[in-house]
């Protein structure tokens, strides 16, 4: 073997981490994190636009609230796409990728009144608690990826306090 090859070789093993995951379980939980990635992409645009465009008596509290809202979906975006990176992992990044990958659906040129954008979003968040219990199993139990599951715990707790006060803004 020649000095050349085996520089190829010892340049194109280290391109993959070496983490005790084999590939096909490290590219099903690089598929976990890029659907989620898609559905925080999608509920962040989502929350942004209602930050905008809301309306009404309780205009000042519901924008400041969707205001800290985006905030921190956005703090999530960004450990969730540096999270499949660090498994070697290409982390999708359009939105045309993101649509076909959300669990989410979109309302284009619907501007809804302050309760149903409420509701929307709790309903959206909901929706991401529930993909989030199962992949925190899956990457733990199935892939054996407890570090992906530990990012996952904390991005459930994270949607889980959003729903909440979401929630606690429908209640009458």
């Amino acid at each position: 073997m020649t000095t050349e090859t085996r520089v190829h070789n010892i340049l194109r093993d280290i391109r993959q981490p070496d983490i005790q995951i084999p590939d096909s379980q490290r590219e099903a939980v690089i598929n976990v994190l890029n659907t989620l990635l898609a559905d925080e992409h999608v509920l962040l645009l989502k929350t942004h636009n209602y930050h905008w465009n809301i309306l009404g008596p309780n205009f000042a509290e519901l924008h400041e609230l969707f205001g800290e809202q985006y905030e921190t979906l956005d703090g999530l975006v960004d450990e969730i796409a540096e999270r499949a990176r660090m498994l070697g992992g290409k982390a999708v990044g359009t939105m045309r990728e993101y649509l076909e990958r959300t669990h989410l659906s979109e309302e284009p040129g619907v501007y809804p009144d302050a309760e149903q954008m409420l509701a929307n979003l709790l309903t959206d968040h909901e929706t991401i608690i529930r993909y989030l219990r199962q992949a925190i199993d899956d990457c733990a139990e199935k892939y054996g990826d407890v570090g992906t599951s530990d990012l996952l715990t904390g991005v459930l707790r994270a949607h889980e306090k959003m729903a909440w006060f979401l929630r606690a803004h429908l209640q009458k």
